[in-house]
């Protein structure tokens, strides 16, 4: 069961790292006044391919730096785009979309499986079909995780666990990595302190935005499609535009995988980005800050390059390379 432990524990920490948002303070700095038309401009100018940007102007001291990242790759296509370490050490702060920090505590990994389970006592029984029922439980037991330590585990958490492409072990031998945990490791180097754009308390509840009938049915329809072929043509796609730093394209690909929860879609991504924005803000005017978030949430009209941009700031790629 100890292993057990540790296996949610390795793939929660870095789950956690991609969905929803927590609404914070606003920032207190000098803000730049857009019209609408120069707002109309910036939403509509297509960015270039690049993972790295300078953040500048609306009143920060010393730059900053947004920096896309992919959660999990496989080491042998790991990288860093040009000028990323260079910004790493022009930066005096790191932040996460979740505090690192929190990922490495004990007690914090404790409170984070309790918020976990499902309320009222659901289980997974109660949310399914008995085909269905069959199907999640004859995928946890080939992965060794039997039915009774996941039964209560909200539905959402465990769809992490339904693809092929994510493999916790491969983490833990080295064969594939983590953008978050590499960058957390090079702000350690540095003695840089770790921050997150959001909490783990904050994320877990909003969980329960979304029925678990609704996480039920997500989790058995991606456990279906786990070893279908398309795939890992897929997951490999994304890999590909990730290294030709394609932001848009894996915008895109990200609203597509979102499908199934379109209606969720403004707690799940858009209404993140926007309260990201004011806690930058305040981050920034305090200390150049190095940000690496996921590379979906940086193109489209509601990125945060955009929306950055929309408040007067000057965003400009460090890390271009010509369209593929």
């Amino acid at each position: 069961m100890n292993q057990g432990i540790r296996y949610i524990f390795g793939v929660l920490s870095i789950f956690l790292a991609l969905f929803f948002v927590q609404c914070k303070s606003t920032a207190d700095t000098t803000q730049a006044v857009l019209s609408n038309d120069q707002k109309a401009t910036i939403e509509n100018e297509a960015l270039v391919n690049a993972l790295l940007w300078k953040i500048e102007g609306n009143g920060i001291e010393k730059p900053s730096f947004l920096y896309g990242t992919i959660h999990i790759i496989d080491k042998d296509d790991f990288f860093y785009p040009e000028n990323t370490l260079e910004s790493v050490n022009q930066s005096e702060q790191m932040a996460f979309e979740i505090d690192m920090d929190d990922m490495n505590n004990i007690g914090k990994q404790m409170g984070m499986l309790t918020k976990a389970i499902m309320k009222d006592g659901q289980t997974l029984s109660d949310l399914l079909s008995e085909e269905d029922y069959k199907i999640v439980k004859d995928h946890f037991d080939g992965m060794g995780l039997p039915m009774l330590f996941v039964e209560k585990i909200k539905p959402m958490f465990l769809t992490v666990f339904a693809s092929d492409d994510i493999d916790p072990m491969a983490m833990q031998s080295g064969e594939m990595l983590s953008y978050e945990m590499q960058l957390y490791e090079k702000a350690q180097e540095r003695d840089l302190k770790s921050h997150g754009l959001e909490t783990i308390e904050y994320q877990i509840g909003l969980f329960d935005s979304i029925p678990y009938a609704d996480q039920a049915q997500m989790l058995v329809e991606t456990i279906k499609g786990s070893g279908e072929e398309g795939e890992e043509d897929m997951f490999k796609m994304m890999v590909d535009m990730y290294k030709n730093q394609d932001i848009n394209g894996m915008y895109e690909m990200m609203l597509e995988e979102e499908e199934g929860t379109a209606e969720f879609e403004d707690i799940l991504v858009t209404q993140r980005n926007r309260n990201w924005i004011p806690i930058m803000a305040e981050m920034m005017n305090k200390k150049a800050t190095f940000f690496a978030v996921g590379a979906g949430h940086l193109g489209g009209p509601n990125g945060v390059i955009k929306l950055l941009q929309k408040e007067g700031y000057s965003l400009t790629p460090l890390s271009h390379i010509s369209k593929i």
